[in-house]
C-alpha cells in the first residue's frame, strides 16, 4: 500500500519533516530525505499497528494531488511511501 506524505524541506541546519496527513498524528525526519522517507515507512507501520491493536479503522489513501490541496503544506514537496504490513 503507498501513501502520499507531505515533505519539510531541510536544509544544512534543518532536517527533513515528513507528515503523513492520512494517518493523523503520523510524522518522521531526517537529515537526508533518504532518511526521513525511511524513519516514515517505519512511523506508517508504526502507526497501523497501533491503530489496530486499538481495533479501529485504516484510513485509506489520499492522492498526492489532494494532499498538495491542504494550506498546511504550500512550498513543501510530496511523495508516495510505500509500506508492506509484516
Amino acid at each position: 500500500m503507498r501513501y502520499p506524505v507531505a515533505i519539510e524541506p531541510g536544509g544544512e541546519n534543518r532536517a527533513y519533516g515528513v507528515v503523513v496527513p492520512d494517518l493523523p498524528g503520523c510524522f518522521s525526519g531526517g537529515d537526508t530525505l533518504d532518511e526521513a522517507l525511511s524513519a516514515a515507512e517505519e512511523a506508517i507501520l508504526v502507526w497501523i499497528d497501533a491503530t489496530l491493536d486499538a481495533g479501529e479503522a485504516i484510513p485509506a489513501p489520499s492522492t498526492i494531488e489532494d494532499i498538495g490541496l491542504i494550506p498546511d503544506y504550500a512550498g513543501w514537496k510530496f511523495a508516495m511511501v510505500d509500506f508492506r504490513p509484516a
